[in-house]
């Protein structure tokens, strides 16, 4: 059985050893940088764990598509930035900050497209369907972006529209993740279903995940300034779930309008609406969300035909996501 730690290992030489096109620099620097600034590569890990939960033996196969889920991630996250107007990544400046936006949407763009060339070079045997997977994948991550931006508009969502929202942006990327290591792996048509719907429902969990962390996160272990989505009124979770619990809104709407134009105006409106949601126990539900999709997540996993041992793998995964949480 191929273990977590070499998993780990694989995963940290593969980045190390990524080559892009030389020139021109202006277009492949920022490839570089977006890699080399790191991250937990969660995208690769949950590949390769899926391909060895059910293989003895790690192959180069598996090698390509993990590094085209990773690259294909890190230009999302070159986007989402400018869209954000989001000044660090990672604790590093985002790539329109360090280069300028016109550098970070061509840099993007071909990131993109060499996120596809990678997926594409698995052999043809499961090429019929992992690409289309991606491709589909790819599509559902830009409507979620979309939709996001959408919400930014609107004075508030419901619930369900945001879980559909996060499920198109995020989920649906760790369930490919999971899916393509599966089928590559040797799964059948229906453990690599189970091994999706593992994979989607963890999504969600490390979503509302980083929505709580945004607000009640470290700072020095976040990686980005905390009470990001409270300066920006970002529809997150809990933003979502105050609204719900606190139909009339008063206090919360007049935290959420007060200015941010300087830093001391940022932390005090980043102070109130946290203040709020201590008050409606927003903290303590988004907790309890938490826990209960990853629930949902290991309720599929324990369905795959797999050894008990190989699901623990699974079950030390979704909890080194979600557990800096709960």
């Amino acid at each position: 059985m191929i273990s977590e730690a070499y998993i780990n290992q694989v995963v940290k030489e593969i980045f190390e050893d990524v080559k892009f096109a030389e020139q021109p620099e202006g277009l492949y620097d920022p490839l570089r940088y977006m890699l080399s600034i790191g991250g937990k590569r969660i995208r690769p890990k949950l590949c390769i764990l899926a391909y060895s939960i059910f293989r003895d033996d790690l192959y180069d196969v598996i090698v390509e598509p993990a590094l085209a889920l990773e690259i294909f991630h890190s230009f999302t996250l070159i986007h989402d930035d400018i869209m954000d107007r989001s000044e660090l990544r990672r604790g590093q400046p985002t790539v329109w900050k360090k280069w300028d936006e016109d550098t970070a949407i061509l840099s993007g763009d071909v990131m993109n497209i060499e996120s596809f060339r990678r997926m594409a070079s698995v052999p043809v045997k499961y090429l019929g369907t992992v690409l289309p997977l991606f491709v589909s994948t790819a599509a559902q991550v830009c409507e979620g972006q979309q939709l996001d931006l959408e919400f930014e508009k609107l004075p508030q969502v419901s619930m369900g529209g945001y879980m559909k929202m996060i499920g198109l942006k995020t989920a649906v990327l760790l369930a490919c993740c999971a899916k393509i290591g599966a089928i590559i792996g040797g799964a059948s048509a229906q453990d690599a279903e189970f091994m999706y719907e593992y994979g989607y429902q963890l999504g969600l969990a490390f979503q509302v995940s980083d929505d709580y962390l945004d607000t009640y996160g470290d700072e020095a272990v976040f990686g980005k300034p905390i009470g990001g989505d409270i300066v920006n009124n970002k529809k997150s979770w809990l933003l979502t779930r105050a609204r719900e619990k606190d139909e009339d809104g008063g206090e919360l709407n007049e935290a959420m309008a007060m200015p941010v134009g300087t830093e001391a105006e940022r932390k005090a409106k980043v102070r109130a609406v946290k203040s709020v949601y201590n008050a409606l126990g927003v903290d303590k539900d988004a907790i309890e969300e938490i826990s209960r999709l990853t629930s949902l997540a290991m309720e599929s996993a324990l369905k795959v035909s797999v050894s008990s041992v190989r699901i623990e793998m699974l079950r030390r995964f979704a909890e080194s996501l979600v557990g800096r949480s709960i």
